[in-house]
């Protein structure tokens, strides 16, 4: 596995070399992971190469806003062609959003991603579902093209990782996850600042949020489930946005008998997204997967294109199998 992934970050520097116009696409509701790795990865190109873009395909979570050189991410100019299309941290096309047309126009897609449900629509698939986050893939591609990680894209990187692992709390941070870290922290990032937007900044908005979700919360098969949804109107009631329902997942998911924590957000009447975390043994990707979704075996999702009712049956449905 290793050489093979080794042999694709070859395959890719030479694609990056070759290439004059290369794009960098985030997905549809963009997480740390993903705005940390684009903005990373931008920065490092930026050294070798004139023209590189990042292309926005959703609104930036205020949370991120304080990463440097979030501002240079913006719509796609029409008129370009597109020698490279670098995806991250995207499963399947889908995730792309508006920007999914882009791909029949790029010459070139390399896709890196660490989400085992990838299903390698690029022309170079760096896929490592080893990986704690695309933000790692990132890191050992910028140290493979032997450009110097200054502060800013060590913060970025730092974030992507952080996000993506609860802070490095969950399963999926391994040794070579605080190996990497370490060597992030040495460049002389603010880590405690990093800390405080990600993790101490709630807004009011956010709080009440939380709060009317917490007053939904249902516990199933023996309190082992805990179910929490999120209404347009509950979101509007408090003046709130959909991305303050961020927290709300892994906050259910700490209490004691729970093993799998979901949270059902409504975007529209009938568009139900669907978050699902577990603690020990449940793999909830193989769960999201039977209602077309995927994700990790710690952490998952899903659209459901039902009402919100109806979608927690479906969802109780495929519990009830494991349970």
């Amino acid at each position: 596995m290793m050489n093979n992934i080794e042999n694709l970050f070859d395959l890719a520097i030479k694609q990056i070399q070759e290439s004059e116009n290369i794009y960098i696409v985030s997905h549809v509701q963009p997480d740390g992971d993903n705005i940390g790795s684009i903005l990373a990865l931008w920065m490092a190109l930026k050294n070798i190469k004139e023209r590189v873009f990042i292309l926005k395909t959703d609104e930036i979570p205020s949370d991120f806003l304080f990463l440097p050189n979030i501002n240079i991410i913006n719509e796609y100019n029409h008129d370009d062609n597109i020698d490279l299309l670098i995806t991250l941290d995207t499963s399947d096309e889908s995730r792309l959003g508006k920007n999914k047309d882009l791909l029949n126009q790029a010459k070139t897609i390399i896709n890196i991603d660490h989400h085992i449900s990838n299903i390698n629509f690029g022309h170079i698939n760096i896929v490592d579902s080893n990986a704690a986050a695309t933000g790692e893939l990132v890191y050992k591609l910028i140290n493979r093209l032997k450009i110097p990680i200054n502060k800013d894209i060590a913060s970025c990187i730092y974030t992507a990782i952080s996000s993506d692992t609860g802070s490095f709390m969950y399963d999926n941070t391994s040794a070579e996850t605080h190996e990497i870290a370490a060597e992030l922290i040495r460049t002389g990032i603010d880590k405690g600042n990093i800390n405080i937007n990600l993790y101490q900044s709630r807004s009011i908005e956010r709080t009440m949020l939380f709060i009317k979700a917490l007053e939904t919360l249902k516990l199933y098969f023996e309190n082992k489930v805990a179910i929490v949804k999120i209404t347009r109107s509950m979101v509007e009631e408090v003046n709130a946005k959909m991305e303050d329902t961020e927290g709300i997942v892994s906050f259910i998911r700490e209490i004691t008998s729970v093993e799998v924590a979901t949270i059902l957000k409504e975007f529209n009447e009938e568009e139900i997204k669907v978050s699902m975390r577990s603690k020990r043994y449940v793999d909830v990707s193989s769960l999201c997967a039977n209602l077309g979704g995927g994700g990790h075996i710690r952490a998952a999702g899903c659209t459901i294109n039902s009402p919100i009712d109806i979608a927690e049956e479906l969802i109780l449905n495929e519990l009830e199998k494991v349970f």
